[in-house]
């Protein structure tokens, strides 16, 4: 009974012409261009990632240059006695070393003495020094007279996957030939070649499966694929695929992403303990959503739906997705994700840490509807008649200039999502000039005035707002201005230090404890004002601050300072001190 040995994929289906090497036609056309015109180099440096063809290159080049008879198209015959011996593995024109354990100043010179025996069949002796980059200094220096000035028969090929680590003197006496990373759709493509000489069926999802986890190798992409016959025999399903291969599904970002955008926090939650409890790390998830969302952002426009590197049926569902996911949303989402991944790799509770993220994802949107709701609302200019309210307290400020007109924020919402709106910059209004009371307290009202704004504006309404309100939806106003002047870093810590107090119905009074944060509070004075009549819907409503002038009492310090205090306290301290003979330190 023959024994027929099983041989792998990357081997059974090494490329044996140009032709069918995979992913590299521009290098291949121009090693086959300089066999046809007879321009050999006699020194080549092929370098890039593992596993895209560059030994398979240097074997195919080193057997067309010397068929007896080659085809028309430059290829080797596979007929004549150098393409035999070639193929049976016995050739002498063909010399290969492997400098990751041969990498000595000996090793470099016996085959110095081997590159001056001329071949016995064919033109050429070609020496292919396979991960040339272990080479050592000496081995370099040994090598480099020969590599400059070899016999006319000689050709060597170097190959490296790290080229940086060549010495440049090395660099500069070879050809360099730059390989590339085999796309993505090269490798299906391939995959799907080999599968149908195999006689296995394989869904294109699967085979996206394995190049991806390939990373632009084919050797990887055949192992992998070898790898899953062992495991589903004849027939792959992307479900067998992302099971051996330990792969998260993509359908799981599509729901978790679906699901920030409605805000449900509880399904993102039970999503990503259903990931860990399948074994997958939280950080790789957090890692492969950023992927995901950035594939949503370029699925937007049909000119860089191809950046994204996977099989047309994914391509079109992330469009599909990427046709109600607005950019906006997508950008802060990247924001929130990329901070997460940042606290992910010094947090002790990592979990935790993902869960935050997720939580924050799906508040996105409801944050976004609440600043609209916010900038849509009409901002209203303070009126006449709420400037005329008396204060005994308080010296009447010159009339401000009128400001510019506030533009109204737009209300138009798109109908698949909402969208996040900018708010608009409202112009900072120059400061009041306020002389200070001759009283323990001086207050004045941010408001100012602006009778010829305000009769515009009442001429426009036909109407003023008088609408009564509790202390409790004052306080509720005036935290949302937090959101509304959210860029403004002193005025928001402001607003949390310092609470409006209620006088009367229509009186509004903020207390400070110096006249700077006073002054730093009335630049946005008729602003807030405006903002507060427009929520609480009261034209009358006035402002005013007040700066609390508190003086400072002086300590006790020193040793003899504070037996002073306790002396005036306690008379009998002192015949205590007396008694026992104490001293002050």
């Amino acid at each position: 009974m023959e024994d027929n040995k099983y041989i792998v994929s990357a081997r059974k289906y090494r490329p044996s012409t140009f032709e069918s090497v995979v992913g590299q036609r521009a290098l291949t056309e121009t090693l086959r261009n300089s066999i046809r015109q007879g321009k050999l180099a006699h020194a080549y440096l092929f370098c890039g990632p593992r596993g895209v063809g560059k030994t398979t290159c240097a074997r195919i080049f080193a057997k067309t240059i010397n068929c007896q008879n080659p085809t028309s198209t430059n290829d080797a015959c596979n007929q004549c006695e150098s393409c035999k011996a070639f193929n049976e593995q016995r050739s002498f024109n063909i010399h290969e070393l492997d400098a990751a354990s041969n990498n000595s100043v000996d090793d470099i010179r016996s085959l110095i003495d081997q590159v001056r025996i001329p071949p016995q069949v064919g033109k050429y002796s070609v020496y292919i020094i396979d991960e040339v980059h272990m080479l050592s200094a000496g081995a370099f220096n040994a090598l480099l007279k020969t590599l400059e000035e070899p016999p006319s028969y000689a050709i060597f090929i170097l190959a490296t996957t790290e080229k940086h680590k060549v010495l440049p003197t090395i660099l500069s006496r070879c050809q360099v030939y730059d390989f590339q990373r085999i796309t993505v759709a090269d490798i299906i493509g391939h995959l799907q070649y080999v599968a149908k000489q195999e006689g296995i069926t394989a869904s294109e999802d699967a085979l996206n499966v394995v190049a991806q986890k390939a990373d632009g190798g084919m050797r990887d992409a055949l192992s992998i694929f070898d790898q899953l016959v062992a495991f589903c025999g004849n027939s792959i399903s992307y479900e067998q695929a992302i099971e051996v291969l330990n792969v998260l599904d993509t359908e799981y970002y599509f729901r978790l992403t679906d699901m920030c955008l409605k805000g449900d926090v509880k399904s993102a939650l039970l999503l990503l303990d259903d990931v860990l409890n399948k074994g997958f790390d939280a950080g790789n998830f957090v890692s492969g959503l950023a992927k995901h969302l950035r594939d949503v952002l370029v699925s937007h426009d049909a000119a860089t739906i191809q950046l994204i590197e996977t099989s047309d049926a994914i391509r079109q569902h992330y469009k599909q997705q990427a046709s109600y996911t607005p950019a906006v949303w997508i950008f802060k989402a990247l924001n929130i994700i990329v901070d997460a991944e940042t606290a992910y790799r010094t947090s002790k509770n990592k979990r935790l840490t993902v869960e935050l993220m997720l939580i924050r994802l799906t508040q996105i949107a409801a944050a976004s509807a609440q600043q609209a709701e916010i900038s849509a609302q009409p901002i209203a200019v303070p009126s006449a008649a709420s400037q005329s309210a008396p204060q005994s307290k308080v010296e009447q400020p010159k009339p401000a200039p009128a400001p510019t007109p506030v533009p109204q924020a737009s209300q138009a919402q798109p109908k698949s999502a909402p969208a996040i709106p900018s708010i608009p910059r409202i112009p900072t209004i120059p400061s009041i000039d306020i002389k200070p009371a001759p009283h323990e307290q001086r207050s004045t009202e941010a408001s100012g005035n602006q009778p010829a704004v305000d009769s515009q504006v009442s001429a426009a309404n036909g109407q003023t707002r008088n609408t009564p309100f509790t202390a409790d939806q004052l306080n509720g106003a005036w935290v949302s201005l937090k959101t509304t002047f959210k860029q403004e870093q002193r005025l928001v810590a402001m607003l949390d230090a310092h609470r409006p107090t209620l006088i009367g119905d229509h009186t509004i009074q903020v207390t400070f404890i110096n006249p700077w944060q006073e002054e730093e509070f009335k630049k946005f004075g008729k602003q807030i004002l405006a903002i507060l009549r427009n929520i609480l819907q009261n034209d009358s409503l006035i402002l005013q601050t007040v700066v609390s002038e508190q003086q400072a009492t002086r300590r006790a310090y020193t040793s003899e300072e504070k037996f002073r205090v306790l002396q005036e306290q306690n008379p009998y301290v002192n015949e205590f001190k007396k008694k026992f003979d104490m001293l002050l330190e």
